[in-house]
């Protein structure tokens, strides 16, 4: 008899063991004010550019990023821009409009983020009324991800909501108390969100 209580009370042991490594982590999530904004954008495929060379409307475009990573410049063809930043991009133009004016001064603007976008977004995910993948926002928190996803369905558990953030080599889960945000006020875990936050909402066990 001991030794089959001993067996339940270890069986036990580890299936509260498992319980716990599946639950997110009570820690807040690391604030990465590099992820809240760009401090250098590198130019992708189909984003929109504008180059404005002054004085020189003729060699003034709109163009967009092709599939080879290329823009093409009046006067001097194709030049390089995925990959690179705008400046890097105005520099190359500005170096080889040399060879037909003088000091060419070149503005190269990303009008149209296309090919990041995808990326910069928050997803929603779960017993929510319209699950959503949202453009990010800076400032943007887990109560304003849910809010915009239409809030909670009546057979979610709001208070066993994660947010699984990825970083270059794991997939991290934190613990949202959405039950406390949401009726009583309880902010201690409306974290901030970042781009490529993924929040998920479960729905009850019945």
């Amino acid at each position: 008899m001991k030794i089959y209580q001993a067996l339940l009370a270890a069986l036990f042991s580890l299936v509260l063991a498992a319980c716990a490594t599946t639950q997110g982590s009570t820690d807040a999530p690391v604030f990465n004010p590099d992820a809240q904004a760009m401090t250098q954008y590198h130019i992708g495929v189909d984003d929109l550019l504008e180059v404005s060379v002054w004085n020189n409307p003729d060699l003034s475009v709109k163009v967009p990023v092709r599939p080879d990573g290329r823009i093409t410049v009046p006067l001097i063809g194709d030049v390089v821009a995925g990959g690179k930043t705008p400046d890097q991009v105005s520099a190359d133009i500005k170096e080889r409009l040399k060879s037909f004016i003088r000091d060419p001064q070149v503005a190269v603007i990303v009008t149209e983020l296309r090919s990041h976008e995808y990326l910069l977004r928050v997803r929603v995910t779960g017993a929510v009324r319209n699950p959503v993948s949202i453009p990010y926002h800076q400032g943007m928190t887990v109560l304003d991800a849910v809010l915009a996803a239409g809030g909670i369905t009546e057979f979610a558990a709001p208070d066993r909501t994660e947010l699984y953030r990825k970083t270059k080599s794991t997939t991290s889960s934190y613990a949202v108390r959405l039950g406390q945000i949401l009726q009583d006020g309880k902010l201690g875990t409306n974290y901030p969100v970042q781009p490529g936050d993924v929040i998920t909402v479960p729905q009850r066990s019945f």
